[in-house]
């Protein structure tokens, strides 16, 4: 059995000082592929530094809306040049934030458009940010039309209307821990939307541990706890959801890795 973390931040400070060790953890857990998600440049580069290093992770990397207020040609020009790399295969995570609202909204919206365009010149997918923002995420993508290459809602919390005008779209749904916590019913009801090829994983280690780690640090290993949850509201085996969602990643990043187990 093979899962596949589609959006960790192994890069992120609680995590970095040992990711030889979690990386380990999580292959002893069946989750055989990881892409690292860098927002910033500090994570990032650091993103770069652990897909260079180990065959079975991949980087993603993107300017997060939260940090909109900080993108200029300069950051532009360094974000063609780290999309350009060879273990690159999306760009994000990219889209709204208005919990913590740390750039203007209108400043992320720009920001957001931006990229949805420099993905679809590279014929690159997309990873999408949403907190508190779903209606805007919908419309920003509604009108700049997402990539031919596809694109995912990371970590989605909607409900099910919303899950079907993003599948609508073309976009794939991954679903976290929050799928697994007992308040998500309505993240769960949108689950049962989902079709099986449009269906993805993962942490957002390390946040939102999943039940029954919750409260606790995040890591790699426990997107099994996910595939779990999934598997029962899809009626299926976890080894069917674990092979599903593997290849839909695959298919999505267009990264097939020869000889990583």
């Amino acid at each position: 059995m093979h899962l596949f973390d589609t959006h960790t931040h192994l890069n992120a400070d609680d995590l970095y000082d040992d990711t030889e060790t979690y990386i380990q953890r999580a292959q002893e857990s069946f989750v055989s592929y990881m892409a690292v998600v860098g927002f910033d440049r500090t994570s990032i580069s650091r993103s770069l530094e652990l897909s260079e290093k180990y065959a079975n992770l991949i980087s993603v990397v993107g300017c997060h809306p939260t940090e909109a207020k900080h993108y200029d040609i300069n950051f532009e020009k360094d974000l063609l040049d780290w999309l350009d790399r060879d273990k690159v295969y999306m760009l994000g995570e990219i889209g709204l934030d208005y919990y913590w609202d740390d750039s203007p909204r209108d400043v992320q919206a720009k920001v957001f458009r931006r990229q949805i365009a420099i993905a679809k010149e590279l014929h690159l997918p997309i990873t999408i940010h949403n907190r508190e923002a779903s209606l805007d995420c919908y419309k920003i993508l509604k009108e700049e039309g997402i990539p031919e290459a596809g694109g995912i809602m990371h970590s989605f919390g909607g409900d099910s209307e919303m899950v079907k005008k993003f599948l609508d779209l073309g976009m794939h749904i991954s679903f976290s821990g929050v799928l697994t916590f007992k308040k998500s019913i309505e993240v769960r009801e949108a689950a049962k939307w989902v079709p099986h090829d449009k269906l993805l994983i993962e942490t957002d280690a390390p946040y939102l541990a999943p039940v029954p780690k919750r409260g606790k640090k995040n890591e790699p290993a426990y997107v099994k706890y996910v595939a779990e949850t999934l598997a029962e509201i899809k009626e299926l085996s976890v080894e069917e959801i674990a092979e599903l969602t593997t290849r839909n990643a695959m298919n999505l990043f267009k990264w097939f890795p020869e000889g990583v187990d």
